[in-house]
């Protein structure tokens, strides 16, 4: 069974935001305006994209 992962691209800057938005964004991967990430689905994973999600784009769901 393969694993589930998420597709996450930054399209926001973490300029003029909290400390632990922009901490949020590294522990995702991301600290580049449209990079993006492969990340495994998980409970966790989902937790950092919903908080900064006015920063980020899910592209796609596996």
């Amino acid at each position: 069974m393969a694993e589930k992962t998420v597709t996450v691209e930054q399209v926001g800057s973490p300029i003029r935001r909290h400390k632990s938005q922009r901490a949020t964004l590294v522990g995702l991967g991301l600290n580049k305006m449209h990079r993006r990430r492969v990340l495994k689905d998980s409970p966790q994973v989902r937790g950092m994209i919903n908080k900064v999600s006015h920063l980020v784009r899910v592209v796609d769901e596996n």
